[in-house]
């Protein structure tokens, strides 16, 4: 083929050169944290981190904006920061002016309740990141509010699958006594019951939040319950269930809150290229990505992803593909995830741990459901009573 003259070829490179680039598309999301009361554990081996939550979302901005650059998308996170009891409106305002469509919170669910109050909540689409109250996921949950952090009925039926596995059906529940506790010990009740265990001793620890130095003589009294194959421990804040190992009076292994723990993520993760995650999470962060980072990553991923799958960067279509029954997300579990569309809570695996290794992973191999057995953690769709859904 001859070679175009000169002149001609230099006219058609000034023209591809004047053809208007591709528009941009800025897509902006907020992540509201509220200034809670510090809970370390007594065992502060690893104390609760400054950014704990902030860093997945942080994480999952730059891997947004790793696939957006080839789409001519670029996400944007603001970061704004509540005082403990912060009003919603005070909460909205902040929002609003943001600018932003889609809000990662990691707020307890009394801030959650006073947000959706607000009339203009409806305006966006808020992921719940750091409030595993079932509540929320129940009875209380509304049509614009995901749950990337698996509440705590998720979190009991994935443990309570694995011990029915082990055969391990004879329960002595321990729990604290702060609200939270109650709540993770009613999830076990209703796992048990779900998954055929029995609670055949109860008791409430009273002994005080500093176990230390007394822990070596009280434990071995208080778990002389008769026989039991497993203690489970409803102790969120960490006041003592970390000194029930190795001190009960018959040798037993513990879990719930403490000892062999379900989760939305692990640091020991590694297959399903859960290695890469870590690794890029750690030198971002220079620290091990906790359950709430994922739940803040997850979160912030769903609108990547929806973002790229629909070419848009509109918040309606983007929340309506999210929650839409096409929606999958890659979460490095082996499994994508998606969102129920009876109460918004993100279809997971659960990983089962203890401290420094991955045991399993559940659901469990046999146990069946119709759609999915992602769906046996968790409230099922006719255990929920939500409006709008």
């Amino acid at each position: 083929m001859p070679a175009l003259p000169v002149r001609l070829a230099f006219c058609l490179a000034a023209g591809l050169l004047a053809l208007p680039a591709a528009a941009q598309t800025t897509i902006r999301l907020t992540y509201l944290e509220e200034a809670r009361v510090a809970t370390n554990p007594l065992a502060n081996i690893e104390p609760v981190p400054d950014d704990l939550g902030r860093a997945g979302a942080e994480l999952a901005i730059s891997d947004n904006n790793t696939t957006g650059k080839f789409l001519q998308q670029r996400f944007e996170l603001a970061r704004i920061a509540v005082p403990t009891g912060a009003s919603g409106a005070d909460m909205l305002a902040k929002v609003q002016k943001s600018g932003a469509g889609f809000v990662v919170l990691n707020v307890s669910a009394g801030a959650i309740d006073r947000l959706m109050a607000q009339p203009a909540a409806g305006r966006y689409l808020w992921f719940n990141a750091g409030a595993p109250d079932d509540r929320l996921r129940q009875n209380q949950c509304r049509a614009n509010l995901l749950h990337t952090l698996p509440g705590r009925a998720m979190q009991a039926d994935a443990l309570a699958q694995y011990l029915a596995t082990r055969r391990w059906n004879k329960w002595f529940l321990v729990s604290g006594p702060r609200p939270e506790d109650q709540l993770y010990a009613a999830a076990v009740r209703r796992a048990a019951k779900r998954f055929g265990g029995r609670i055949v001793g109860e008791k409430v620890w009273k002994y005080g939040h500093d176990a230390r130095r007394t822990a070596q003589g009280e434990v071995p009294v208080f778990t002389q319950v008769g026989d039991y194959d497993v203690l489970i421990v409803a102790d969120e804040s960490g006041d003592f269930g970390d000194y029930l190992s190795y001190r009960t009076w018959l040798p037993r292994p513990v879990a719930g809150t403490q000892g062999l723990v379900a989760g939305g993520w692990h640091a020991a993760a590694e297959q399903w290229g859960a290695v890469q995650l870590q690794n890029r999470f750690r030198q971002q962060s220079h620290r091990p990505m906790q359950p709430v980072d994922y739940a803040a990553w997850a979160a912030v991923r769903s609108v990547g992803e929806a973002a790229s799958r629909t070419a848009s960067g509109e918040t309606a279509k983007l929340s309506a593909y999210i929650r839409g029954p096409e929606f999958q997300l890659a979460g490095f579990k082996g499994r994508t995830l998606s969102y129920r569309p009876w109460n918004g809570e993100l279809r997971q695996p659960m990983m089962v741990a203890q401290p420094r290794s991955l045991v399993s992973l559940s659901p469990q191999d046999g146990f069946l459901h119709p759609r999915t057995d992602l769906d046996t953690l968790g409230f099922d769709a006719p255990e929920v009573k939500c409006p709008g859904h």
